[in-house]
């Protein structure tokens, strides 16, 4: 009979500050899905009601009944699916050019595409609602389709460059012998390959334009075309004294629930993209 094995000390201290840190992490969201539920006698309560005993569904029936948030669900939606489409579109093709063809001043491109990502994209708010007035795009969906897919392309071409880069030649190689041309070789033998990088580089993409705030509440001043973020921020109440906390964390929830379903159903090609070249065997 084998003996059963005793829990050391940096067993307890590992799992203590594992379950230490996802508390930390996922207080916030427990947070805001309890004061969804609460009844506005306990969330202006004082002392705080942590864990309430009466719930209620009325902050969610009152944000699709005073608000068309439904319709703010699927502009986010459009938006953000379109976005990350041309992002991927785009940048697929240009991230191979880069690791592959080795194009004159290939260099210099990366290193412009790596100084764009780490440009504060608030500081072009003033530049690009001049060029929205000019072009008169406001109230427009391709007012934000277009920066958005703009902010986010130099992430795509980078991440997917990496994946390009790690691919085995003889790959190419033989598909070239094959007679497949460039075009062939990338979208019928690479890109399946690289499903992984394009599922992440994908939901980060959508993630980023979802989430977007600044820009959605600038370039977009249409009742019917805003986004989930500046809705949510915007949810008035009865009264100009009184902040509307139920309906602001329902309106939290309800637009974090695609993030979440999004990530859940695409896991295994997202550990498999964050992983892909960690271990070279």
């Amino acid at each position: 009979m084998s003996l059963r094995k005793p829990i050391t000390f940096n067993e307890i201290f590992f799992w203590l500050a594992v379950f230490v840190l996802c508390l930390f992490c996922l207080a916030p969201i427990l947070w805001q899905v309890l004061t969804s539920f609460k009844v506005n006698e306990d969330i202006a309560a004082i002392p705080n009601i942590y864990i309430p005993t009466r719930l209620t569904l009325s902050h969610y029936i009152e944000l699709f009944t005073r608000k068309p948030f439904l319709r703010y669900l699927l502009n986010s939606t459009f938006v953000s699916l379109t976005s990350t489409f041309l992002c991927l579109a785009i940048g697929t093709p240009a991230a191979y050019a880069i690791a592959r063809l080795r194009p004159l001043g290939g260099n210099l491109i990366q290193l412009a595409i790596l100084l764009v990502t780490l440009f504060p994209s608030i500081l072009l708010l003033q530049g690009l609602l001049e060029i929205i007035q000019f072009f008169q795009l406001g109230n427009n969906y391709l007012a934000l389709i277009i920066p958005y897919t703009a902010m986010n392309l130099p992430l795509t071409i980078l991440v997917m460059r990496s994946f390009f880069a790690q691919l085995p030649r003889e790959l190419e190689d033989a598909a070239k012998v094959d007679g497949y041309s460039t075009w062939q070789l990338l979208i019928q033998i690479l890109t399946p390959l690289t499903l992984p990088a394009l599922v992440t580089t994908g939901i980060l993409t959508f993630i980023a334009a979802w989430n977007e705030f600044i820009f959605a509440l600038t370039f977009i001043t249409e009742e019917t075309m805003k986004t989930v973020p500046v809705a949510s921020a915007q949810l008035g109440s009865a009264s100009v004294f009184e902040i509307p906390y139920g309906p602001i964390a329902a309106a939290t929830v309800v637009g974090t629930i695609p993030l979440v379903i999004l990530v859940l159903f695409f896991q295994r090609q997202i550990v498999q993209g964050l992983t892909a070249g960690a271990v070279k065997g």
